[in-house]
């Protein structure tokens, strides 16, 4: 500390200087000073004086006069500072000179400002950053030079004599251009111009970002909604956000959740990030099998902390989680209902700061792959990235009334399954009861037959009985004997419901609206087609009044219970963003590839009877429909005698129709495997002997025999077949153990174009087993899975899906669109659905059109497109169907999803267009839609596509130029209706499939006999021939008149 004898003493100068600093403007302050232009003499003592002449107003390039008097020999200091948005007293121009001479007399110099270009000019070519400047200050000053110099001496504060004087500054769009004496070429002069008069606009971008604000079903599998985050467009909060990444962290999550039961498992995911390592980040939130929920953080030093709440979480009512973290301050509340009820709240504080960096990786609500979702549904969730809120400033409210439906639901439901329970229990007992010891007694048997009955419990629910009046009907029409044994009694129940009501459809549709509180009962006891068939009838107003948000009630009750056709349509809704579904492509592809990923598994449940191969078979195909077989029928019958006179097609196809149930015929294991084994042994076909090995191997459906099925399998590949070199590596991998030969038979089944074993050849990879390349290789493994995609591959498929849904990988970057593609066509593969789509097609096969376009309809609705197209043409043929059950126009519904799709067939598209082409009740006349679309179907190389456009340029309606350049049609080389229409009638030919003439050839005729005798109607020689009748006609008028006249006076 010093002493006050080392203090330096203030003089009465310094106390001047001082108060003259007070006096300037402050820089920080920029946007507040007034811009004038103030000379301020300002003389320490009376023989020191500087002041400034001729200083420009406004920022610019200029000669100013600096005049001076010193008293002793000094230094003549001017400098500009200037201020920005972004930085403060910058100092942008200096300059200094010494003078020896002292002669107290006024001196002169000339000054020459030079600004930044930056500063005075606007942007162009070369100069792209000009810097908005709200201050700008010329100084000048003097300082003696015969003290010791001291650099800090020579600045403002120690000045003999001091002015100063502030320049106007001059926005960047109306600053000149600097001449830069450069020519610039004549594209780039015009160019320039064009932009001459834009103005920058900041992006308005907010830190609040909206990740769900639709409601999501989420059930106990590895799927749930992936967000991915960028960085920021506005630069502020860009430089905010980077600030904040490991220095006081802010960010807030508001979660509504709706728990059904605890986790299943030891951990469900509510909410978790996953860097690009592939590790948990800030934040995590995961529900164990406690109802306890586990916070997790991940701190500035990398490693992570987490904490277990001291509460448990209910269910069956809303929840709001708010987690918000500030540095090392963690807040997590849990607010209840709709109402916001405080339920409880835990305070964190940590050792170290939170990281928290959202642009690296993804944030997951629900399951992934490493983690399973939770058993219930989202609602809204808001995030902000970086501001930390109380709960009663989030702005996350529970206001739609789909909220309210769902808690009704499970609350009307859980009364439901209880009083079916206890029914079911009461009435279980009085049947053991009566049917428990049999006796062979006679006195006995008399006593049980007419004596008093057994007294039972009587039913502890007389105020539930009218609230539940129909459910208790339905359950005294049950008969409760069979059930009593089953492992899932509410199922079953459901069960006998619904096959109850959908027996009655083929007499008709019109019971199936009052059949609606039976499928809500069945709904409740969790057999959730019912779910699914309500869902549909609300949605297409089939004999029930149009209730969207009843539809999507049901949908997320189904698509909550796994049913393949609710999981399907909600994906679907989602992609195509119609019928009141936000278009949401990450929600989607949740759906999808949660089907996606049951479908192996489905198919490998052979003995399940509601399983089908799915097929693509349109009712318009009369060659598929008539391949189309039944057991009894001739088709099969006869395939069946070949079979049986040794027909290795003729077995393979026959094992194939009943192990998968194709082509109509019921699934029958054992007779597949009959088929399969004759085939295979008998007449040692490669490919049954392939299939029959693969069977063997698996074990699954006969037991396993791996002698037998080796053996088999090196036949098959002895003679050549791919797929039995595939299926040696496989026995190689699993039961030898043995890598090197797996991998030696893959790689050449691989180069063979075996999809399969390239799925194989990635799992090596995947797992570090690869022989040579130790470690594991995702690079390498990617190539081989979107080969085997490429291929059919189905498992290879949902891999890849896993890779673009979440851009793991460095060189693939996140495609939601293309995973939805994907994942729908493995999706639409389920036997499950496959088996809904073959109902339908036997029923119209059978002459039953109520079951069909009830079948038909429900996949429809989950966007199968050949169920789409099929319900569009039994409107059509059968327009009964559209006026009495579907209150919306069907025909042109259908024909339109249809041609959504992704690959959209020719026949809806030229449906489609002739209804917009003749225009009706529900849509006008629009010829424009119609062009597009009979190209589109032209450009698939359908024939009717271009004889419609022909047909059109004859009634004189003319095609654009883009059409015509995408069918490859050059104008010039057509420029009349008439060669166009030529052109058109020779493409609808060369695509016409049939071999006699087509309507194409016809048309063809017509226009070559139609030029033929226009040309030789219009020839010279016609022209000839026609002047020397005409002449020769005349003359022998002429010459018959004379002779009547001379013949006349004769006769006097």
């Amino acid at each position: 500390m010093l002493e006050w004898a080392q203090v330096p003493r203030v003089t009465w100068q310094d106390l001047r200087a001082l108060l003259l600093l007070c006096l300037i403007p402050s820089l920080c302050c920029t946007k507040e000073t007034s811009s004038v232009t103030k000379l301020q003499d300002q003389q320490v003592n009376q023989e020191d004086l500087i002041e400034l002449l001729n200083l420009p107003r406004n920022t610019s390039n200029s000669a100013i006069t600096v005049r001076y008097i010193c008293s002793r020999p000094c230094r003549v200091h001017v400098d500009v500072v200037a201020s920005s948005e972004f930085r403060t007293g910058v100092s942008v121009f200096k300059k200094r000179w010494t003078d020896e001479t002292y002669s107290h007399q006024p001196r002169t110099r000339t000054v020459n400002l030079k600004f930044p270009s930056i500063m005075i000019y606007r942007n162009d070519y070369f100069l792209r950053n000009s810097v908005d400047v709200y201050y700008a200050e010329v100084r000048a000053w003097l300082v003696h030079s015969d003290t010791a110099y001291v650099k800090h001496i020579e600045t403002i504060l120690f000045a003999a004599a001091k002015t100063y004087g502030v320049l106007n500054t001059i926005p960047p769009l109306l600053r000149p251009y600097k001449d830069h004496q450069i020519c610039l070429t004549w594209g780039f002069e015009q160019v320039r111009r064009q932009r001459e008069n834009t103005m920058f606009v900041c992006p308005c971008e907010s830190d609040a970002v909206k990740m769900l604000d639709f409601p999501f079903a989420s059930s106990s599998e590895h799927n749930g909604v992936i967000r991915t985050f960028q960085n920021f467009r506005n630069r502020e909060l860009e430089l905010r956000r980077r600030t904040q990444l490991n220095n006081n962290a802010k960010f807030t999550f508001s979660v509504w959740i709706y728990l059904l039961n605890n986790c299943s498992h030891k951990e469900c995911g509510i909410i978790h990030h996953v860097d690009h390592t592939k590790q948990y980040a800030t934040p995590l939130l995961f529900l164990n099998n406690k109802g306890q929920i586990q916070v997790q953080m991940r701190l500035v030093p990398g490693t992570d902390t987490a904490f277990l709440t001291r509460f448990k979480v209910p269910f069956h009512r809303w929840l709001r989680m708010d987690i918000a973290g500030y540095g090392r301050k963690v807040t997590f509340t849990v607010l209840l209902g709709k109402e916001l009820k405080g339920f409880a709240q835990e305070i964190y504080n940590l050792r170290e700061d939170v990281i928290h960096d959202d642009t690296a990786g993804y944030v997951a609500l629900g399951g992934t792959k490493f983690v399973r979702g939770i058993t219930g549904f989202f609602g809204p969730v808001n995030y902000y990235r970086l501001r930390t809120l109380k709960s009663e400033e989030i702005d996350n409210p529970l206001v739609d009334e789909i909220y309210h439906q769902i808690d009704s639901y499970y609350q009307r439901c859980t009364n439901v399954q209880d009083i079916v329970r206890l029914y079911a229990s009461v009435v279980g007992k009085e049947n053991k009861l009566e049917t428990q010891n049999t006796s062979h007694n006679y006195y006995l048997n008399l006593h049980l037959q007419y004596g008093r009955r057994p007294c039972c419990k009587t039913f502890p629910w007389k105020k539930k009985k009218e609230k539940y009046s129909h459910l208790f009907n339905l359950l005294q029409s049950i008969d409760w004997m069979p059930l009593d044994s089953s492992n899932d009694l509410l199922m079953r129940f459901g069960n006998l419901i619904y096959d109850s009501i959908i027996e009655k459809v083929s007499g008709g549709l019109d019971h199936i609206g009052a059949a609606v509180p039976s499928l809500m009962e069945a709904s409740c006891s969790g057999y959730h087609k019912a779910s699914y068939l309500l869902a549909v009838m609300y949605e297409t107003g089939l004999q029930v009044p149009v209730d969207k948000v009843q539809g999507l009630l049901y949908s997320l009750v189904g698509a909550q219970g796994d049913d393949r056709l609710a999981l399907l349509k909600l994906g679907y809704k989602h992609f195509q963003g119609i019928d009141s579904y936000p278009l949401d492509l990450d929600m989607s592809c949740s759906y999808y590839i949660n089907i996606a990923r049951k479908t192996p598994k489905d198919q490998k449940n052979k003995h399940e009877e509601q399983q089908a191969f799915a097929e693509d078979i349109k009712l318009t195909d009369d060659k598929m429909l008539k391949v189309q077989t039944r057991e009894d029928d001739d088709f099969f019958l006869w395939l069946k005698q070949n079979a049986e006179r040794g027909d290795p097609y003729a077995q393979h196809r026959l094992a194939q129709m009943h192990f998968w149930g194709q082509q109509g015929v019921s699934k029958n294991i054992k007779a597949a495997l009959e088929w399969y084994k004759k085939g295979a042994l008998e007449n040692e076909h490669p490919i049954i002997m392939y299939d029959y090995a693969v069977i063997l191997f698996k074990g699954e459906v006969i037991q396993k025999d791996i002698k037998l099925a080796f053996t088999l399998m090196k036949k098959a590949a002895d003679k050549g077949k791919h797929e039995a070199l595939n299926g040696l590596g496989w026995y190689y991998h699993h039961f030898q153990k043995d890598n090197v030969n797996a991998a030696k038979y893959w790689k050449r089944a691989y180069d063979m174009g075996n999809s399969e074993a390239a799925f194989n050849i990635a799992l090596l990879y995947l797992n570090g087993k690869y022989p040579g390349e130790p470690g594991i290789n995702e690079t390498r493994a990617f190539e081989y899975i979107s080969i085997a995609s490429e291929g059919g591959h189905i498992e290879a498929t949902i891999r890849l899906i896993e890779y673009i849904m979440m851009g793991s990988l460095k060189s693939i970057p996140k495609n939601p669109q293309a995973a939805i593609i994907r994942a729908k066509s493995v999706a639409e593969q389920n036997g499950h659905i496959g088996h809904v789509i073959r109902r339908a097609l036997n029923a119209y096969l059978d002459r039953s059109l109520h079951k069909s376009v009830l079948n038909y309809i429900l996949t429809a609705e989950a966007g199968v497109e050949v169920s789409q197209t099929n319900m569009a043409y039994l409107c059509e043929e059968h327009p009964e169907f559209a006026t009495t059950y579907l209150s919306d126009a069907c025909i042109l519904r259908y024909y339109n999803l249809s041609v959504h799709q992704n690959d959209p067939p020719s026949i809806a598209l030229l449906k489609l267009g002739d209804l917009y082409y003749y225009g009706g009740k529900n849509q006008p006349r629009d010829l424009s839609m119609s062009l597009r679309l009979y190209t589109q179907a032209a450009l698939q190389g359908d024939s009717q596509g271009f004889y419609n456009l022909a047909q059109l340029v004859q009634e004189g309606i003319s095609i654009p130029d883009h059409i015509l350049q995408h069918l490859k049609i050059d104008r010039s080389l057509h420029p009349t209706s008439e060669s166009l229409t030529i052109e058109l009638y020779q493409r609808c030919q060369s695509h016409s499939s049939e071999e006699s003439l087509s309507p194409c050839s016809f048309m063809l005729i017509y226009f070559h006999i139609h030029s033929a005798w226009h040309s030789v109607l219009c020839s010279s020689l016609i022209y000839g021939l026609g002047s020397l009748l005409l002449s020769v006609a005349v003359s022998s008028a002429f010459l018959r008149t004379r002779l009547a006249q001379d013949a006349d006076p004769v006769s006097r």
